[in-house]
C-alpha cells in the first residue's frame, strides 16, 4: 500500500529502506564503508547537479538570467562541497587503502558516467571517452545525447547572438565575451553569466586538483583502479576548462 502525504513517513518520503540498504562491503575492512559512502555521496551530488544544468540551460533559452543565475550558483556551491569530501577521504591512510583496493577489480571512478556527463553538458566534449561505456547500454545512449545537445556553453553563445553580437567564428565570441566585459553596465546580464559560468570552471578545477592531492597521499603514483594511471591521468585533466574563451579575455581587458 502506498503511503498517502498526510501519512508519509520521514523514511518512506525519502525512501531510506533503499537508499541505506546500497552499501555492500566486498571486504571484512573497516574503511572500505567510507569509501563506498563517500562515492555514492558523489554519484548522488553529480544526479543534482545534472538536474540543476538541465534547469539552467533552459531557462538560459529563455533569457531568464535572475533564474540561471540561482541554478548555477547552487551548481558551484555543490561543487564546493564535494571538493571538500576529499578530505574526508583523505583519513584513509595508504595502509588502510591496501586492505581492501583488491576488491575493487576493473571498477574506477574514471568510470562515472554522471561525471563525463556533466563535462559534456557544461561544453567540455570529447567523444573518445564514449568507448569506455559499452553499446547500446544506458550510460552510453545519455552521454551520447549529451553529447549531440547543445551545451551550457552552447546557449551562453546563443544569447549572445540575441543580444546582437555576431557569433559564427571562434574569434566572433571571444570579440563578443571581451565587449562585454568593457561594457559591463550596458550587457548586465551577460556579464553576470559570464561570470557563474567561470564560477563553474574554478570550482571544478579546484575539485580536480583535490583529487589529485588525494588520489597522491593515499595511492602515491600507483596506477589507478581499474588500471588508469593513477595521478599521472589526473594531473592531465587540471587545465581542462568548459569556458576558454571567458579565462583568455582576461589578458585582454
Amino acid at each position: 500500500m502506498t503511503a498517502t502525504p498526510s501519512s508519509m513517513s520521514y523514511s518512506e518520503f525519502l525512501a531510506l529502506d533503499t537508499l541505506l540498504d546500497a552499501q555492500h562491503m566486498h571486504s571484512d575492512v573497516h574503511d572500505e564503508m567510507l569509501f563506498i559512502i563517500i562515492h555514492q555521496t558523489k554519484e548522488l551530488w553529480l544526479k543534482q547537479i545534472l538536474f540543476e544544468l538541465d534547469h539552467a540551460t533552459e531557462l538560459l533559452r529563455r533569457d531568464q538570467f535572475t533564474l540561471v543565475h540561482k541554478a548555477l550558483s547552487r551548481i558551484s556551491r555543490i561543487q564546493t562541497v564535494m571538493t571538500l569530501s576529499w578530505d574526508i577521504l583523505a583519513t584513509l591512510t595508504p595502509a588502510d587503502y591496501m586492505k581492501f583496493r583488491h576488491v575493487f577489480g576493473t571498477a574506477s571512478g574514471f568510470q562515472s558516467a554522471q561525471f563525463r556527463e556533466m563535462e559534456y553538458r557544461m561544453g567540455i566534449k570529447d567523444a573518445r571517452f564514449l568507448r569506455n561505456y559499452e553499446d547500446g547500454s544506458e550510460a552510453r545512449a545519455r552521454l551520447q545525447q549529451a553529447l549531440d545537445a547543445p551545451s551550457l556553453w552552447d546557449e551562453a553563445v546563443a544569447a549572445l547572438e540575441r543580444a546582437g553580437f555576431s557569433v559564427g567564428s571562434e574569434q566572433e565570441i571571444a570579440a563578443a565575451w571581451l565587449a562585454v566585459y568593457r561594457d559591463t553596465e550596458r550587457y548586465p546580464e551577460l556579464y553576470g553569466l559570464a561570470e557563474k559560468l567561470v564560477d563553474l570552471d574554478d570550482a571544478l578545477a579546484a575539485w580536480r586538483h583535490k583529487h589529485v592531492l588525494t588520489v597522491e597521499r593515499v595511492i602515491g603514483q600507483k596506477t589507478g583502479s581499474g588500471g588508469s594511471s593513477g595521478s599521472a591521468y589526473l594531473k592531465s585533466t587540471l587545465d581542462k576548462r568548459a569556458f576558454p574563451a571567458l579565462w583568455d579575455l582576461r589578458t585582454e581587458i
